[in-house]
């Protein structure tokens, strides 16, 4: 061996260093010494610089580390900072979770050991009770008792999950949590029995007050129906004749409406189930309201104040020619200047002329029903008024085709005039 270091190596160290100069020789051969010369031309000055090989090799070995840094800061970065936040969040949910479970089984033990105290001093009354002890006073003993121990059993039942369970999750995180929560659910429960037992009682009165109230909304319909019925009454075989019946008269009404007998009437609705006795009612008040509108639209009573019939509705002597013709209204005796009268509210559709018939005013009351007075010496209305009963919608003439001063008043259907008495004399 030294025989060979001392063939091919001046010395031991020559021996030793020699791997090293070898690779030094190759970074030189990489980077191989550089000159380069800078010109500073306001001073027309020449400097030349030498960088060696060492020199280069150090630019180069400093740029690929500050790659090699800036790649890993990126990658660590991308990847590794999300990753050691997720780590850091899960040991913090870990320590939160420890920390509840601990102050969770801090107040399970402390709570078991009181409730263990009070279950011994309840024991101890129990058998060392002296004999002036009421039975009630033991009964609420054996109660308190068995809810003690209740609590007992789920408090075990909890420790033990606590302990043996692995995805056991903290839920109490006070001392008196799990007490509060106990009384407070009986509190909730007695109270909740006494307002339902003042419920019942109030729910009872108001029964009792519903049929009451019922009972004489009923007596009150059935007897203002009666008096309602009876002008209707006197004219069931004039509407007969019509076509008409109180049934549909009645419906019509209680659809209708204008400014003066009001808006439509909207009929009470109620479920089957509910007791017949509201689908009574509910009839009962259609029928009154009906009754009440209709008494109201329809054109029943005298025009005049001092009613005398002349002439009636139907065949008679043409007071011109003396031949059968049909009258079709009825005349009112008076003198020129008489107040003439709305019967029924309505509004006023024709105020002027006609032939035959002289000055006219006629009024629509609705329901298909008209009035229309004949002969006037003055109008006192316009067309499109509206007209109250009472209002003086003329004065008595004698104007058209008349033998002298009167009122022709008729009473229409549809355009159609029929036989008024029964509706004059109501």
């Amino acid at each position: 061996m030294i025989n060979f270091i001392t063939r091919y190596f001046t010395s031991l160290w020559a021996f030793i260093t020699s791997p090293f100069r070898a690779i030094w020789r190759g970074i030189c051969k990489i980077f191989p010494p550089r000159e380069f010369t800078v010109m500073d031309t306001p001073r027309g000055n020449v400097y030349t610089f030498k960088q060696s090989s060492f020199w280069r090799f150090t630019k180069f070995c400093g740029k690929i580390g500050l790659v090699i840094w800036a790649t890993w800061s990126t990658y660590v970065f991308v990847y590794h900072r999300p990753l050691l936040q997720r780590r850091t969040q899960q040991l913090e949910e870990a320590k939160s979770l420890h920390a509840r479970q601990m102050t969770d089984l801090q107040s399970y033990l402390e709570k078991y050991n009181e409730l263990t105290r009070n279950l011994n001093v309840i024991d101890d009354k129990i058998l060392n009770a002296d004999k002036k002890i009421t039975d009630k006073q033991k009964e609420e003993l054996m109660n308190t008792r068995i809810k003690t121990w209740g609590e007992l059993d789920f408090l075990r039942t909890r420790i033990t999950e606590m302990f043996t369970n692995e995805e056991y999750s903290a839920e109490y995180t006070k001392l008196s949590e799990l007490s509060i929560e106990f009384e407070l659910t009986r509190a909730e429960n007695e109270e909740l029995k006494k307002q339902n037992a003042q419920l019942i009682e109030s729910m009872q009165k108001v029964a009792d007050a519903d049929n009451q109230i019922i009972d004489l909304v009923s007596k009150l319909t059935s007897e203002n129906t009666d008096t309602l019925k009876e002008p209707i009454n006197n004219i069931n075989s004039t509407i007969a004749s019509l076509g008409l019946t109180q049934k549909t008269l009645i419906r019509n009404a209680n659809k209708y409406s204008n400014p003066f007998v009001g808006s439509a009437f909207s009929p009470l609705d109620f479920d089957k189930d509910m007791d017949p006795k509201y689908k009574e009612l509910a009839d009962d008040l259609e029928l009154w309201h009906g009754l009440k509108k209709l008494n109201t639209i329809l054109p029943l009573g005298a025009p005049i104040e001092k009613a005398r019939i002349t002439s009636n509705y139907g065949m008679r002597n043409d007071p011109f020619t003396g031949e059968p013709k049909r009258h079709r209204g009825i005349d009112f005796a008076g003198k020129i200047g008489t107040e003439l009268m709305a019967v029924a509210p309505g509004r006023v559709v024709s105020a002027g002329e006609r032939v035959g018939y002289g000055t006219t005013v006629e009024i629509d009351h609705g329901l298909g029903f008209t009035t229309l007075y004949a002969h006037l010496s003055k109008i006192m209305v316009a067309r499109g008024d509206w007209v109250r009963p009472g209002t003086v919608v003329g004065l008595g003439g004698s104007t058209g085709r008349s033998t002298g001063p009167h009122l022709h008043y008729e009473i229409r259907y549809k355009g159609v005039p029929f036989d008024p008495s029964k509706f004059v004399k109501e």
